[in-house]
This record gives C-alpha cells, sequence and structure tokens, in this order.
C-alpha cells in the first residue's frame, strides 16, 4: 500500500518574480491557502497522509507553516537541499524517507483527478512508474500546408486543432527509482524517466481530462486566482 507522498517544494520560482522574491512559489496564495496546503489537502482526501516536502528556498517559511503537519491532518518530514538540484535531483534528497511505492509530485500545480484510481491502476499494472497525462488541446495560429514529396501542394488546413497528451507533474514511482539518480546533482525528471525505459523498466501512463493547474508563471497564477475566486463566488 501507499504510505507517503513526495512533494517537490525547493524550487526558485524565478518566473514569478518579482512574486516569489520573499516567497517560495508553492507557498503563493490562491483562494487564501498556499499552493502546497491545496496539494496537501488533495493529498489527504486520497487516502495519502503521510507526505514528505523536499525544500531549498526560503524553507523556513514552509516549515513554519505546515512544522510536522498535525494541524491538517498529515505528517510531514522535511527533505533539504543546500542548491538547486532540479526536479529528480532534488527527489534524491527524500530518499531516505521512503520505503516503498511512492506518489511525487512538483509543487507548483494543483490536480483535480482521481489519485485513487491512479494508484489502484499502477498495483494493477504492476508498473516501475505511472506517470499522470492530460489531453490537452490547442489550436495552431497558422494555417498547416501539407505537401507530397515534390512539394506539390495537396491540402490547406487553417488554424487546425492538434491533440497531444502532456505530462502534469504527478506521478507513482517504485522507491528503486533512486538508484537511478545521482547524488547531490541537478538532474531532471525527464532523464531519470528515460533512463527507465532505456533498462526496460515499464513506465505506463493515467490520461485523464480532468488534468490540472499549472502555475508556470505570472499570467498562469493570475488565472489560476481568478478561476478559484469564480469557483468561491467572489467574482
Amino acid at each position: 500500500m501507499f504510505v507517503k507522498a513526495v512533494i517537490l517544494a525547493g524550487g526558485l520560482g524565478t518566473r514569478l518574480r518579482p512574486l516569489t522574491n520573499d516567497t517560495p512559489k508553492p507557498m503563493l496564495p490562491i483562494a487564501e491557502k498556499p499552493i502546497l496546503e491545496h496539494l496537501i489537502n488533495w493529498t489527504k482526501k486520497s487516502g495519502v497522509k503521510s507526505i514528505v516536502l523536499c525544500v531549498s528556498y526560503l524553507r523556513e517559511s514552509i516549515e513554519e507553516y505546515f512544522e510536522d503537519g498535525e494541524k491538517f491532518g498529515v505528517k510531514i518530514e522535511y527533505a533539504v537541499s543546500n542548491k538547486p538540484l532540479a526536479t529528480a535531483g532534488q527527489l534524491k534528497t527524500a530518499e531516505q524517507f521512503i520505503e516503498n511505492d511512492f506518489v511525487c509530485m512538483y509543487g507548483d500545480s494543483i490536480f483535480n483527478f482521481s489519485l485513487r484510481n491512479m494508484i489502484k491502476q499502477h498495483l494493477v499494472k504492476k508498473s516501475f512508474i505511472t506517470m499522470s497525462l492530460n489531453e490537452y488541446k490547442t489550436n495552431l495560429p497558422y494555417g498547416v500546408i501539407e505537401t507530397s514529396k515534390n512539394g506539390r501542394v495537396k491540402n490547406w488546413n487553417e488554424k487546425p486543432e492538434i491533440k497531444a497528451n502532456v505530462n502534469m507533474g504527478c506521478y507513482i514511482m517504485n522507491s528503486r527509482i533512486f538508484k537511478l539518480i545521482p547524488k547531490n546533482k541537478p538532474y531532471g525528471m525527464d532523464d531519470v524517466i528515460k533512463k527507465a525505459m532505456k533498462q526496460k523498466e515499464i513506465v505506463n501512463s493515467f490520461i485523464t481530462k480532468k488534468g490540472f493547474t499549472d502555475i508556470g508563471n505570472k499570467e498562469s497564477y493570475k488565472k489560476a486566482c481568478d478561476e478559484y475566486e469564480k469557483k468561491l463566488g467572489k467574482i
């Protein structure tokens, strides 16, 4: 059974400056609660009540707010790094706290899909890694022209809709993942997952239309705040 979730909450949040000059990105408020609190509540509702927060930049404000997690109905432990390590590098700092398969998520998104169902699927398929993917649709701003090999124009498709499954930044992982991550070195999650696939480990996907709210820059943060205010009937 899954007993722990690891939340990566140590990023610098450079694209959100000056908002993140004195506040770590996961502590930016949405509907009067830090992003991280939304994540912890979502995780708890899914039955996962033991959480490791990987912290670094301005970590004191996170530790002072959440403490040991008791007032939020969870148990919180802290994995600390003193320098930026990218996503997988930061995950490596939590190794000492993890024994079994675990949930891992980025600390700058809010999710609204069923983590319980994702966990069930991971167990049934006996996956090494399960990635959460969102069915994303967008329209290209240009006319797309199809041509034959000799350059003859065959078709003109004006501003077509394209679909793709995009990574949401929530994973379920086997604890052996730590063996694939170098210690105390910046290392991306894409690097470690590609390494796992190269070693023929089972990497599966959990695809959902419900998806997530990504807080990557000032525009997406404002949009997220507006959406939550609307939900609460304040707009």
